[in-house]
């Protein structure tokens, strides 16, 4: 409590007052005593001091401070505005992210939607704006693979959504030949490192052309862009093989890097393998998933393909027409004709109207990709490269435990997992997860019994949750979260496995559907996983 200050500053007068009349009575006694006493001794010479003592410094240790000591302060950056929109923008597309899993798409809405208001509220002026465009574009990434999903991370699609293979519309038109490019073409060629042979011809000429086109230029950009995901994977596979880097562009002409694409001919996957093809060099199909949608076992068994192509006819133009229409078609016109020349054949119509144009088009996009400027394409920033480590599963696995364990959205999973074809992974599937989460979720869902992987789900407990507002959100009974829990209380960080009993909230937010009750079970509850270690992961 503060007291009135006049009344301290009275009583401190008071007690002054004291003093000072004390003082006066002293020395009114003292020197009436000295009246009667002899004076004192004079003290000895020696004891006087002779010289003034040194001046000690009021600290000893100020002239030498460390200077890490002085400069510590100045050292440390200081926070920027932009610094702390991106903290604040992280943790409000966190809440949102932690509301979409839970099913509740409105808030998880709202969240998203402040995280970016966030980020977009920057001042144009801002010296490191360029961080919170980088974080912005980041999100917005992130929003649509949620938007996309229309689930929370415990639910998937029941069907695979599959893209409609580019390959087709180019390779049914036509285009006018500009043979005043072809001195341009030759010197860019001549100056131009290639695995794979390069000639110019007049169908090269005509999509070369094409390429030069404002449509053309952004089929060439889609392309480079998306294939930054994949393009170090299968550049290594292709050298690995054997193969011309520059046949990546088959990959790019025959699906545009979209791993799902599908043509009218039932080939599928990035490198567009019918089934019989696939299954003869190793991609199995199965009801729960297909190998051919798989982007890395898919590289493998097209870049063997093509290596046995060129075995059998000694070009690498022949082998790419045999990849596109079947090694017997290619062996036919050359028996026909007696020519083992893709031109020759072309020239003689040998071949079908498809094949014919495809091989030009690889090679025109190769002199493209290879000479962007020239044909005023931008420079492309790629997609980032998709990096994963690999689980194999011991049980049938729901998508959305492993989900749940890697603490990703679903769409984010079927991602890194295009071959999977239903909700459950089977036993025995090498599963592809985030980079740094293997020994985390390898931990998580191997301590949930193997005969409830197939249908519970996770839970991380927040701070100031409880069994009971874990049971209410889940709807479910509290006591099988209690026996679970041996009635132990709950700390932030610990997980909690969810039986299947739950009935999951209607989304009718982002997708209208059903909710679906289930069977009963016991959960289990499991303490802080461990701290993310990142090892080694991973034709027609």
């Amino acid at each position: 409590m503060i007291q009135n200050p006049r009344i301290l500053f009275a009583g401190g007068l008071v007690v002054a007052a004291g003093l000072l009349s004390s003082s006066c009575s002293t020395t009114q006694g003292q020197a009436l005593r000295a009246s009667f006493l002899p004076p004192a001794p004079k003290k000895a010479s020696f004891l006087e001091p002779s010289i003034e003592p040194p001046r000690v410094e009021s600290n000893l240790f100020l002239k030498d401070a460390p200077t890490w000591h002085a400069d510590g302060a100045s050292a440390l950056p200081k926070p920027t505005e932009v610094d702390f929109r991106l903290k604040a923008a992280d943790d409000r597309f966190a809440l949102g992210k932690r509301a979409y899993q839970e099913g509740r798409f409105e808030d998880a809405r709202k969240d998203f939607n402040r995280a970016l208001d966030i980020l977009l509220a920057t001042p144009a002026n801002a010296p490191d704006r360029v961080r919170a465009e980088r974080r912005l574009q980041q999100i917005v990434d992130a929003v649509y693979r949620y938007d996309v999903g229309g689930l929370g991370a415990g639910e998937s699609e029941d069907q695979v959504a599959y893209d409609k293979s580019p390959l087709g519309g180019l390779l049914e038109m036509t285009f006018p030949v500009d043979r005043g490019l072809k001195g341009k073409v030759l010197a860019e060629i001549a100056a131009t490192c290639s695995q794979l042979p390069l000639q110019v011809t007049d169908p090269v000429l005509a999509y070369i052309n094409f390429f030069s086109s404002e449509k053309g230029r952004r089929v060439v950009q889609a392309g480079l862009k998306r294939a930054g995901r994949y393009r170090p994977m299968i550049e290594r596979v292709l050298s690995e093989e054997g193969v011309p880097l520059e046949l990546i562009h088959l990959a790019q002409a025959e699906s545009g890097f979209l791993p799902r694409a599908v043509s009218w001919a039932a080939a599928v996957g990035m490198w567009q393998f019918v089934q019989f093809r696939g299954r003869e060099y190793g991609l199995m199909q199965s009801a729960y998933h297909d190998d051919r949608l798989d982007p890395e076992k898919a590289t493998r068994a097209a870049a063997r393909h093509l290596k046995d192509l060129y075995t059998q006819f000694g070009d690498w133009y022949l082998a790419m027409a045999a990849y596109n229409c079947g090694p017997g078609c290619v062996d036919r016109a050359v028996q026909r004709s007696g020519y083992a020349d893709f031109w020759k054949l072309r020239s003689m119509n040998l071949l079908p109207r498809e094949t014919a144009n495809y091989v030009p088009l690889i090679v025109a996009m190769t002199i493209v990709s290879k000479n962007l400027k020239d044909y005023g394409i931008d420079e492309v920033t790629p997609d980032a490269a998709l990096e994963y480590e690999t689980y194999r599963l011991s049980a049938n696995t729901s998508l959305a435990l492993i989900a749940d364990a890697a603490d990703r959205t679903i769409p984010e999973l079927r991602e890194l997992n295009p071959s999977l074809l239903q909700n459950v992974a089977p036993a025995g599937f090498d599963v592809r997860l985030p980079r740094g989460s293997l020994e985390t979720v390898a931990t998580l869902i191997e301590s949930v019994p193997a005969a409830q992987r197939a249908t519970a789900r996770l839970h991380r407990v927040e701070r100031g949750e409880t069994l009971a507002t874990i049971a209410g959100r889940y709807r479910m009974p509290m006591q099988h979260l209690t026996s679970a829990n041996d009635g132990g209380a709950l700390n932030a960080g610990d997980v909690i496995v969810i039986p299947a009993y739950y009935q999951p909230a209607p989304k009718t937010k982002l997708r209208n559907a059903s909710a679906s009750k289930r069977p009963a079970a016991r959960p289990t509850v499991l303490r802080k996983p461990p701290s993310r270690v990142a090892s080694a992961g991973a034709g027609k």
